[in-house]
């Protein structure tokens, strides 16, 4: 008896022949086999939303391998992911081969599993099901929603903004979030206060302190908000040159391990951590659960990655509860297994959180067989995996309060001392723009025991405007909304991306004016469509249709009659967006934010008629700021606003523009309002010469670049460490640093000590690349041979492939002619196939433009 088992993947199903008999013909749908036909009236809003579905062109021939594999066997078992999509494509095949008169001759059955293991794919085989319905709806019910929403307000964008717009039921909100942060950084007036700090010290060890109640008065924030004022509660302690301690207090803290992976947190910590794309994270997670051959045939490592669950299979808890006992002591294992709760108030699926398939597979039993992308991803889950179910960590925290002068002025000092460290010995868990925990250690001091005044100093600071938000944080935001679901933030974000209605600088979000501009569109006529309650609330009644609470088409109704409703009364709106409470200074018409090609600008409604226009934002509407003159040259120090934000410059701008002023970026950790002459001059004056090379003869010269503070001499550039200034390092600390190695960069994997060179003395290690295992002595790397395993190499095997390798020279740099001239073979192809009949060409093209058409109005 022969059973068809349909996958969705290749790789899936090359793994799974590893588990099933020569009885099993596994074969691949490669993803959704049927969409929405690319026009209007897919879905027929008349009809009750019936849904017009076509074949994916690139997956026919897919489609028809299955068919005829369908016709040979005796039952057909669809094994598609488990999750809604999943089962939508699952419900896709089995309409085709009922289409196709294969069933109901043939018996169809669904099976389902998590993980891709022996175990649970026999448990599957043996328990099939009928395919889920409410799934398939709640799945069905969202394309029709995003195909209502693309196709019929991206035409709208066309016409009232510009050609090849899109909007998006849920890229639109996630939009509105990127561009609102914006608008809030640009309304932001950073406001100036002050801490005061003491310097102590006991025995050896310093400590500091920070005033926080002075003459009887608690110290907020603001309490002293400028440099007299700082400088006057200076003036009045100064006198003092003792403090007594009148607190300490001391307590044991405990800090608990953070859940196991859902795929929001997965892809949180995959940007925080690794430095990933949520889209290559996803990818790459589907790559380590759909199988990888680990020596005996492909396994699948992780369970599946599309989940919003913190639980675990007990199994599974009693598997990594095991190893922890066979290898750490026993405090690292807590009396009784750790369960955790969803903080998600739309948590949905009923499947496990992503773990590891088998904790024994640990990372470095398998990372000869990853990618490095695939060994990273798989050592973070296996980690935080192991972490959740060990002990807390414990610190020792120490508070203490000493007065000085008197008890109504009080300095306060923390500190904390790790004590155990549970399960940050394996894992700790990554923030964005986390506020730094004091780790300072204290000296052991008691109640009334007296303390020299070392120091007494204030420091300026100003109030910062809220993050841009990273990819990690734009997807914990959306959860929190609710909008969206785990599984769709990386097409959103790629979407965003695509359109160009965001840029990624420094990992961090920016609107372009393009996207600012359909924000403001949405936003104002679109309100509620736009509206992060309005989507969340969408999302839940959807999870109601998943769960078999609620119908779909009651759900499309409610949404439809709506949406058209607002659609027909927007028709002939004005073309922009609209600027409340300013009329046309020329004509006193309506103005209006509008798109071309040199950006945004603001232009009367009255056009032609009015022709009165204004860039959106005018540079230095204000004109420049003098902060006063050049010593050297006497000619004005200007703060200006350009493209890339603040900076300083000297003199006016040149009429001819191939005459570059002197200029330097203004910091973005001080705000412009605070600019003065003393700082202007000070970012002004790099690049400087710090002095002459006593060896060399050649000036040494300092300097920020692209990656930070460096100094230049003969031709090679050294990065300043960080606690040293860039601006005042003087020369015997300049030469100290060129003689300095080169320190890893961070996060850069430390190769495996082989020893130590006989000709210098330094060091050689091995280490893992992108291309594969190498030894590596100074600047010359070695690739290992293939038959080779890296844990066999040696310092004596080392040498020689070090030797043969300085032997041939630095190996050539990749040039781009070669890319060109592989970039003709496709060329030469095509030559080939326009040999055939030229209807058929013309065929094969036609579906191809419009399939571009159509993709921006559906996005």
């Amino acid at each position: 008896m022969s059973t068809l088992v349909i996958v969705e993947s290749p790789s899936k199903a090359k793994t799974l022949n590893k588990y099933l008999g020569a009885d099993y013909v596994i074969l691949a749908s490669y993803g959704h086999v049927r969409d929405l036909v690319p026009k209007t009236g897919a879905v027929d809003t008349d009809n009750e939303f019936a849904m017009k579905y076509q074949l994916i062109e690139r997956n026919e021939r897919h489609v028809d391998a299955i068919l005829r594999a369908a016709k040979k066997a005796d039952r057909i078992l669809l094994a598609t992911d488990p999750d809604r999509e999943g089962e939508a494509i699952a419900w896709h095949l089995a309409e085709i081969l009922a289409e196709k008169k294969i069933t109901p001759k043939k018996p169809v059955s669904r099976i389902e599993f998590h993980e891709i293991t022996q175990s649970a794919i026999q448990h599957a085989v043996d328990n099939p099901r009928e395919i889920a319905m409410p799934l398939v709806d709640a799945q069905q019910a969202r394309r029709a929603l995003d195909y209502l929403v693309g196709f019929n307000l991206s035409p709208l964008l066309w016409r009232k903004i510009s050609p090849g717009l899109s909007a998006g039921r849920v890229q639109s909100p996630a939009l509105r979030l990127i561009v609102e942060r914006e608008l809030e950084i640009e309304k932001f007036i950073a406001r100036e206060y002050w801490s005061i700090h003491l310097d102590s010290h006991k025995a050896s060890q310093p400590f500091s302190a920070r005033l926080v109640q002075f003459a009887g008065e608690k110290l907020e924030q603001f309490s002293v908000p400028t440099v007299d004022a700082q400088q006057n509660i200076l003036d009045q302690l100064a006198p003092f040159n003792t403090g007594t301690v009148t607190r300490v207090e001391k307590k044991r803290k405990s800090r608990n391990a953070a859940a196991p992976f859902t795929t929001s947190t997965l892809q949180q910590e995959a940007v925080r951590k690794l430095g990933m794309t949520t889209d290559r994270a996803m990818r790459t997670a589907q790559q380590l659960y759909e199988g990888i051959d680990t020596g005996s045939g492909a396994v699948g490592l992780i369970t599946y990655m599309r989940t919003d669950s913190v639980n675990l299979a007990r199994e599974a808890i009693e598997d990594v509860r095991g190893y922890i006992q066979k290898n750490f002591s026993a405090d690292y294992l807590p009396a009784a297994p750790v369960y955790f709760r969803n903080k998600s108030k739309n948590a949905q699926e009923a499947h496990e959180a992503i773990r590891p398939t088998a904790i024994a597979r640990t990372p470095d039993s398998v990372r000869q067989f990853l990618t490095l992308d695939q060994a990273r991803l798989y050592e973070m889950i296996w980690k935080r995996t192991l972490a959740c179910q060990m002990a807390p960590a414990q610190f020792d925290t120490v508070s203490l309060d000493i007065a000085v002068g008197s008890p109504a002025n009080l300095f306060r000092a923390n500190g904390q001392t790790l004590v155990f460290p549970g399960f940050i010995a394996v894992y700790q868990e990554h923030q964005d723009d986390a506020a730094e925990e004091d780790e300072a250690k204290l000296p052991v001091l008691v109640e009334g025991e007296t303390i020299s005044v070392d120091n007494l100093s204030g420091e300026q600071h100003f109030t910062q405007p809220p993050p841009r938000y990273t990819e990690a944080s734009l997807v914990k935001t959306l959860e929190e909304y609710g909008i969206g679901r785990p599984s769709t933030y990386a097409s959103i974000i790629s979407t965003l991306q695509d359109r160009e209605y965001v840029e990624l600088d420094k990992k961090r979000f920016t609107p372009t004016p393009t996207g600012r501009l359909v924000n403001c569109f949405l936003t104002t006529h679109f309100t509620s469509y736009v509206d992060y309650d309005f989507t969340a609330k969408l999302e839940d009644k959807l999870d109601d249709v998943a769960n078999g609470e609620m119908k779909y088409l009651p759900l499309l109704h409610e949404f439809w009659d709506g949406f058209s409703s607002t659609l027909t009364a927007k028709a002939d709106v004005e073309r922009g967006c609209p600027i409340e409470d300013e009329p046309c200074p020329k004509c006193g018409a309506k103005l209006f934010l509008q798109a071309s090609k040199r950006g945004l600008f603001i232009g009367c409604s009255g056009y032609p008629t009015c022709d009165y226009t204004r860039p959106l934002h005018g540079g230095n509407e204000e004109g420049p700021v003098v902060l006063g003159s050049d010593p050297a040259t006497g000619e004005d120090i200007l703060l200006l606003n350009g493209r890339y934000g603040w900076y300083v410059q000297v003199g006016a701008t040149p009429e001819d523009k191939k005459i570059k002023p002197r200029r330097a970026s203004w910091p973005k950790t001080v705000p412009h309002e605070a600019a003065d002459l003393p700082t202007a001059l000070r970012l002004l004056s790099l690049p400087r010469e710090v002095g002459t090379h006593p060896d060399t003869g050649l000036t040494i010269v300092a300097n920020i670049g692209r990656f930070g503070p460096y100094l230049q001499h003969d031709g090679k550039f050294k990065s300043v460490p960080k606690d040293d200034d860039v601006y005042t390092i003087a020369l015997p600390r300049a030469l100290e640093v060129l003689l300095m190695e080169r320190a890893p960069r961070a996060g850069a994997p430390v190769g495996k000590p082989l020893g130590n060179h006989p000709e210098d003395g330094k060091a050689v290690t091995l280490n893992e690349g992108r291309y594969g295992w190498y030894v590596k002595h100074g600047s010359v790397n070695a690739t290992i041979p293939k038959d080779t395993k890296p844990d066999e190499v040696t310092l004596e095997i080392a040498l020689p492939l070090l030797a043969d390798r300085a032997s041939k020279g630095k190996p050539a740099r990749r040039k781009a002619a070669s890319k060109t001239t592989a970039a003709k073979k496709p060329a030469a192809t095509k030559k080939v196939a326009a040999k055939k009949p030229a209807a058929k060409t013309s065929a094969a093209k036609k579906p191809a433009v419009k399939k571009t058409a159509t993709k921006k109005a559906v996005a």
